[in-house]
């Protein structure tokens, strides 16, 4: 409990107008267009957190990354990211080949597999597609994020051999992953 006798934690986040958003989200759509970031306040119960642990918490996160990277790997695709000291425990934006739009692979995978993956900004915009890896997220869900990513690579044409990444990944964390400290 905080001060206010609130059990929870809030955050800063960056999201599109909430007219956009809500009115997408009572439709069960993507918000695409009238995105206008602003500041807002979000809810994160503190439960989830002290349940796993704080130091958990940020393990599972690197874990999660360093599978991803291994599946980018298998795949023969790179990190955008070329620095192994600046690799992200929360994002890994993947480059596509010249070939690829990395925005038909984003739409493609949301409209086809329901899986939501981002977009490429700025400079990388069309280079890349990015597979996050944080919050109340676990080792079995992201390598179901890993196969669909596979399925959508091979329907845009990358020739990916399905299961690769999904089989490094899994690799690495059957060595990785800890037994639940709650469920011991």
């Amino acid at each position: 409990m905080d001060n206010w006798g609130c059990p929870c934690l809030l955050s800063v986040s960056w999201l599109a107008n909430t007219e956009s958003v809500a009115a997408c989200r009572d439709r069960r759509e993507r918000p695409a267009k009238d995105l206008r970031p602003f500041s807002v306040f979000r809810i994160i119960p503190y439960d989830l957190i002290f349940e796993e642990g704080l130091d958990n918490v940020i393990k599972r996160h690197n874990r999660l990354g360093t599978a991803t990277r291994f599946a980018v790997e298998a795949w023969g695709l790179k990190n955008c990211c070329q620095k192994e000291e600046c690799f992200s425990d929360t994002v890994t934006a993947v480059v596509v080949p010249p070939y690829i739009d990395s925005a038909e692979i984003v739409k493609h995978a949301w409209k086809r597999y329901n899986l939501s993956l981002g977009l490429g900004l700025n400079k990388v915009a069309g280079k890349v597609f990015r597979i996050g890896h944080f919050g109340n997220l676990n080792e079995l869900q992201l390598l179901g994020c890993l196969s669909g990513v596979e399925m959508v690579l091979k329907d845009v044409g990358y020739p990916v051999k399905l299961g690769s990444g999904v089989a490094a990944a899994a690799a690495y964390l059957l060595n990785s992953t800890p037994l639940i400290p709650s469920r011991i």
